[in-house]
């Protein structure tokens, strides 16, 4: 598909900041770790109003996608008193908008989760925070080290850890948080390390079980009909564990690099990314008289860092970001895969994307959130490119915003978390169906 030209409006929005309180007293502690947790420095959060400037900022385009997110849920912000003002603020600007910002002075965000009305967090001091309508709301600690990936589903959070660990936590109530295992199991764990066969060699001339991450839990995805995780890890491997007995089924030596990015997808596939420059597809097979994951295809071997990976499971779409600022896609054809194209937006690498019906958005080191919209026939229309953060975008997170006036019109609005390496979370809302901003020019 031939590449179109097209020129980005920005929004930099204004901030008013208010003074919050301090976040301790909500911190649930890892009852296995330390419990040296100093007090945090004062935070702030920011209700903001939409930017009535727009400047252009030249992109290309081809064909891009949207990616489905697990926590497709309502809006935690619809009942705060001050969206109606924003939204009708942002309705002059195809309803792209800043909503807030989280700031906290001492943590840089590496990873953003959103379930219902709570949002969470996990950045390089150790702590999971959960944030409700604009304010911190509870937490919990963990000395596992940098928090690099969070999941949820249901009651239960999945967190990856920078010293390769899975910690599983219960959402109790009433703020109440609770550590419930691992991944792997302690016991499974011991039973393994007796048999030497069970060992595989890692760096330093060390040996572990083939169970256990040792090195970063750099991504998760869920398969929520089979129930299964899939971890990605540095150390190179793709692990599939059964969530309702958090058995470990398969550690598969996927790349050759450290593994950056896994997404469930459709059709029993399975995706991952890597530092190696490839893109690989795997698929749940019957193999004997057991389930396995075998290799499908490499869809993709450049020179360049796969960082991110997004799916949109209704139109079928792979979308791969690396560390030349490009988007790759692959759309579903009769057989398997077909390559799409590319989107050229960004001026440094792509480090996060995320999916929202037809709009697919990108984070990227140069401080900037690139929105896509998928048009028939595979076009892809830039709508806006978002700015505000002040250090590289780390991560995305998407959710519906069920804004009951916009319902009725056929209209469809997103709320976007993006946590970035300068220590903010800001909320964004974003219309599907948006037209295209002034200043877009065809070739």
């Amino acid at each position: 598909m031939a590449n179109q030209k097209f020129n980005c409006g920005s929004l930099s929005p204004e901030r008013n900041n208010t003074r919050r309180r301090k976040f301790g007293a909500n911190l649930y502690s890892d009852p296995e770790d330390n419990n040296d947790f100093s007090s945090p420095r004062n935070s702030t959060a920011s209700a903001t109003s939409a930017a009535n400037t727009m400047s252009s900022t030249p992109t290309n385009s081809a064909n891009s996608s949207p990616y489905i997110s697990p926590w497709n849920q309502s809006s935690p912000y619809t009942k705060s008193p001050s969206i109606d003002t924003i939204h009708n603020q942002c309705t002059n600007l195809h309803k792209h908008g800043l909503i807030g910002s989280l700031v906290r002075e001492e943590c840089h965000i590496y990873s953003l989760a959103a379930s219902g009305d709570l949002l969470y967090t996990g950045s390089d001091n150790k702590n999971i925070r959960v944030w409700k309508n604009l304010k911190e709301f509870s937490g919990f600690k963990t000395n596992s080290g940098l928090v690099k990936a969070i999941v949820v589903l249901g009651d239960k959070i999945f967190t990856g850890h920078q010293d390769g660990k899975i910690r599983v936590w219960r959402y109790l109530g009433r703020k109440a948080y609770k550590r419930i295992g691992n991944l792997p199991t302690t016991g499974d764990y011991l039973k393994k390390s007796m048999n030497p066969k069970n060992n595989v060699e890692v760096r330093r001339k060390r040996n572990v079980p083939w169970i256990k991450h040792f090195d970063a839990v750099s991504s998760m995805s869920v398969d929520v009909d089979q129930g299964l995780l899939y971890s990605g890890s540095w150390d190179k491997t793709l692990k599939v564990w059964r969530i309702s007995d958090s058995k470990c089924l398969e550690s598969i030596t996927a790349h050759d690099d450290a593994v950056n990015s896994v997404v469930v997808a459709f059709d029993r596939l399975v995706f991952t990314g890597s530092a190696d420059g490839t893109v690989k597809a795997w698929r749940r097979e019957l193999v004997g008289r057991n389930t396995k994951h075998v290799l499908v295809e490499t869809l993709l071997k450049q020179e360049n860092a796969i960082t991110s990976l997004a799916v949109n499971a209704t139109a079928a779409v792979l979308y791969a970001g690396s560390s030349d600022g490009l988007v790759n896609f692959w759309e579903r054809e009769e057989h398997f895969m077909s390559y799409g194209g590319v989107l050229r937006g960004h001026k440094l690498a792509v480090l996060c994307l995320a999916v929202g019906g037809n709009l697919v958005l990108s984070g990227s080191a140069d401080k900037s959130i690139c929105i896509w919209r998928l048009e028939e026939g595979g076009i892809h229309i830039c709508l806006a490119v978002l700015t505000g953060h002040t250090g590289p975008v780390k991560c995305l997170a998407v959710q519906k915003d069920h804004h009951e006036e916009e319902e009725q019109k056929g209209d469809q609005n997103w709320i976007v978390y993006s946590g970035s390496l300068d220590k903010s979370v800001k909320v964004w809302r974003i219309s599907e169906h948006a037209p295209k901003l002034k200043g877009l020019q065809d070739p």
